[in-house]
């Protein structure tokens, strides 16, 4: 006759859970991944606090290359003045207010005057530019209209020679380079630039 051997298995405890160990891992993986959310969100904020900044930068650093390109291609200015004040130009060197551009028409040479809002009063900051914002009712026009001033703001144009392949200097083409930087309260400084090529010829 055969014998059925049984295997007896110890019995399980019903209330069996985790140890405080991996109750303690489970915790720090968690702060871990709240740690990354909290930094996403507060890179996220930074972003909205100077996005009306950045594009005013952006903004400003394509208005002065383009009257730079429509002064050279209406031969308002010559060629031999784009050039900075210290090469015998007319763009004053190192960074500059954002002032208005005076009779020649330019921005950043030595006849910029102080901006004025629509009532005819001078900017604030120095006489830098100044927006007209639609305040609290977000209508733009109306009398809770808020003016903001661009005098945190900096424009440096700068321009050099373009060098051959055979390392003599192009006399008829020159480099140049706009920055606009600009500072604001609680964050890093930033700034823009955008680079272009003039040409003697039109």
């Amino acid at each position: 006759m055969m014998q059925n051997k049984f295997k007896t298995l110890l019995p399980r405890k019903a209330d069996e859970g985790f140890t405080l160990i991996e109750v303690m891992i489970a915790i720090v993986v968690m702060a871990v991944g709240l740690l990354a959310v909290i930094a996403s969100f507060a890179t996220a904020i930074s972003a909205t606090q100077s996005a009306e900044e950045d594009l005013i930068a952006r903004q400003k650093v394509l208005e002065a290359m383009e009257s730079i390109y429509t002064a050279r291609n209406a031969q308002q200015i010559p060629f031999a003045s784009v050039a900075n004040v210290s090469a015998g130009g007319i763009f004053l060197d190192g960074p500059q207010l954002l002032k208005c551009s005076g009779p020649d028409g330019l921005v950043g040479t030595a006849d910029d005057v102080t901006c004025t809002t629509q009532a005819g009063a001078n900017c604030p900051g120095n006489g830098a530019e100044c927006m007209v914002l639609p305040g609290p009712d977000g209508i733009l026009g109306t009398g809770d209209d808020v003016t903001m001033s661009l005098g945190n703001f900096t424009r440096t144009i700068s321009v050099t020679p373009v060098l051959l392949a055979n390392g003599n200097i192009n006399n008829n083409m020159m480099a140049i380079s706009i920055t606009i930087s600009y500072t604001k309260a609680g964050l890093p400084a930033r700034s823009f630039s955008a680079n272009g090529l003039i040409s003697a010829y039109h």
